[in-house]
Parts: C-alpha cells; sequence; structure tokens
C-alpha cells in the first residue's frame, strides 16, 4: 500500500500571513502528506479531513485558525514555539518545520498555549491597546520634559507632578523658555490631554468588562488586585484549568526562581522572568501597593506579611506576595464560586 492511501492522524500546519505547509502522519509518526495551501483554501482542506490531532506554533493569526479547526472537529493544539525548536531537523524549509510540529504535538509531556474565546481576545486587545498607550504618554512626558530642562525648568516626578508644572511653566514669562518653544510644549499637551482621554475611555471599558464578569469579580476580592489586573488574568488565563497546580501559573507568569541545577546541586536565581510581562508587571504593582496600604490587623494575609517582611527585602517581599496573588487567584478561577475571605488573624494564624 503506497504512503498516499495511508490516512493521517496528526497534522503539523507551518503558519504563515499567505502560505500555510502542512504536514500529516500516520500512527507511526510517517509523513504521509505534505501540502502549501493558501489562506483561502486552509479550511477546505480540513473540511474534507477526517478529525486529526492538528498543531501549530503560537504567533499572531494562530488563535483564530485554532478556533476555525475545532468548529470543524477537529482537536487543535497550539505550541509555544521555542518547544518545536528542538525537533527541527538539518536544515530549516517550511515544510521542515510542519513536521516538527506534527511530531512535537504529540508528545505526552509537551505544553500547550490554550485556545481562546473571541472574548478573552477582545479583553486581551484592550489591554493592550492601552499599555500602548499608557507608554506613548510615558514618552511623550520625557520628551517634553526633557525640552523644558534645556531652558533650566525642572518638574516634579512623576506624571501627577509634570501635569500639574506644566501650566505654571508655561504662563511664568520669567523663565528662559522661548516663544517657539512654548508654543510647542502647548501643542504637545493638547497631544499629552488627547492620550489621557483615550486612556481613561479604555479604563472605562475594562472596569464594565470586570463588573459583567463573574470571574473577575471574584478576583477582586483579593487584596491588591483591582479591575485591570482581574481582567488581565481572566484575558490571559481564562479559567486556568490548563494548569495542573496553583505553583503552574505562578511559574508560567515568571514569578518563581530559575534553576539551574546540575550534579545533585542546586542553584535556584531570581525569579525567571518568563510568559505574560504585562500581566506580571500589574500583579507586583498591586502587591506593592498592597503592602504599603493593607490593614494588617484585618487581613489574615497581615500575619504572613509582618512574618516575611523580618526576612526578607522589601522588593523580594513584594514578588513573594505578587506570587502569592498568583497561587489564591488560581484557586478562584479553578473553583466555581470561590472567594477570598478576609478573616479575622486572631481567629485565623496561616493563609491556607
Amino acid at each position: 500500500m503506497s504512503n498516499q492511501k495511508i490516512a493521517a492522524v496528526t497534522y503539523g500546519i507551518d503558519l504563515g500571513k499567505t502560505w500555510f505547509h502542512v504536514v500529516g502522519m500516520d500512527a507511526s509518526g510517517n509523513p504521509v502528506k505534505k501540502a502549501k495551501l493558501s489562506r483561502s483554501n486552509i479550511q477546505g482542506f480540513f473540511v474534507n479531513v477526517p478529525g486529526a490531532l492538528i498543531g501549530m506554533e503560537a504567533c499572531p493569526g494562530s488563535q483564530w485558525l485554532a478556533r476555525k479547526l475545532q468548529a470543524l472537529g477537529h482537536q487543535v493544539r497550539i505550541l509555544p514555539a521555542q518547544f518545536v525548536k528542538p525537533y527541527v531537523k538539518s536544515n530549516k524549509n517550511d515544510i521542515i518545520d510542519a513536521a516538527a510540529i506534527a511530531e512535537a504535538v504529540t508528545r505526552p509531556t509537551m505544553r500547550f498555549v490554550q485556545v481562546k474565546h473571541t472574548e478573552q481576545v477582545d479583553l486581551q486587545a484592550l489591554h493592550r491597546s492601552r499599555q500602548l498607550l499608557v507608554s506613548t504618554r510615558t514618552r511623550l512626558i520625557n520628551q517634553m520634559r526633557a525640552f523644558c530642562l534645556e531652558y533650566g525648568v525642572a518638574m516634579r516626578n512623576g506624571v501627577g507632578g509634570f501635569k500639574s508644572g506644566l501650566p505654571a511653566a508655561l504662563a511664568d514669562e520669567a523663565n528662559d523658555l522661548t516663544p517657539s518653544m512654548r508654543e510647542l510644549l502647548v501643542d504637545l499637551a493638547g497631544d499629552l490631554a488627547a492620550l489621557e482621554g483615550r486612556i481613561a475611555v479604555l479604563s472605562r471599558k475594562i472596569n464594565a468588562v470586570a463588573d459583567a464578569s463573574d470571574m473577575a469579580r471574584r478576583l477582586t476580592s483579593i487584596p491588591g488586585v483591582g479591575p485591570l489586573i482581574a481582567t488581565a488574568l481572566v484575558s490571559a488565563v481564562g479559567d486556568a484549568h490548563q494548569f495542573k497546580r496553583a505553583r503552574d501559573l505562578s511559574a508560567w507568569l515568571g514569578l518563581t526562581p530559575g534553576q539551574y541545577s546540575t550534579g545533585g546541586k542546586t542553584n535556584l536565581t531570581g525569579i525567571s522572568k518568563r510568559g505574560n510581562t504585562y500581566v506580571r508587571t500589574l500583579l507586583i504593582h498591586g502587591a506593592r501597593a498592597s503592602c504599603m496600604h493593607l490593614d494588617r490587623s484585618k487581613d489574615r494575609l497581615g500575619v504572613w506579611l509582618d512574618q516575611a517582611e523580618a526576612r526578607l527585602h522589601h522588593n523580594k517581599l513584594v514578588v513573594a506576595l505578587a506570587n502569592k496573588m498568583v497561587r489564591i487567584a488560581w484557586v478562584i478561577l479553578t473553583r466555581a464560586g470561590a472567594l477570598y475571605e478576609r478573616r479575622d488573624p486572631r481567629f485565623s494564624t496561616e493563609l491556607n
């Protein structure tokens, strides 16, 4: 029997903007089908294929195609690109990449990226857009601050300090700002106000999503977690069932120590900083705020903070608290109706 007559049970797809390279493998792992498909006929190809296991690398467009193929009855798994690379043999081209994906997707210990619902993608887009505008605002303020320093006009640190000090600097005729520079700063101040308005609009949309989402509302019961962090977690991890343990979610976000051990000697470094940088940054900011403002006498988490503060540097304490917040979030996401209970520390000496 020729290879062409043997049914493929596993497919690897190398994604592209226009062309998709597909390799099908039989139950023994032998390539039995190869194809080069355009974006317009990739779905038509898999309509005529019996239900199979399909793998592809995580990249822009992979979530869309995964949802389309799942609707056709296929089992779709998305792989991080770094986990596919060891299966690429010899030289590299699109067909070899597709074959490596098809081989990697069958490994029992392989880790996969969750296929997101469209609601998660939309929510993540809101966060990404807001993050872009916030970083643009920071760059604009830094540029305006530098312009002022060129004329000996110094502003207080922070966004609030700059916004409150700029009008006074523009109105002060005694400083060394030239008419041309004043005019430019006024124009840039208008751009800054427009950015602030767009950030406020996106923030209101995110808050509205948080109010409508049961998981997000329950996540906000955690100290240091507000609507922004709660919705960021929901958009990134969904119901978190892809993580077997709370520590797996924390490790995925890069909040656990990196490890480089050999010969029986364990060597732990600082946090690995893997995974979603944006969510990790929000969590650390939330943990820092919680360390400063949490009423430790009324929350059982305060007992743990007091004990950790006695032996840890403040920055390590913040990261440790962020790690604990993620572990609590995993419990809330994976258990329907779960909430963080702020028990009186007098009746609960340790955090479960």
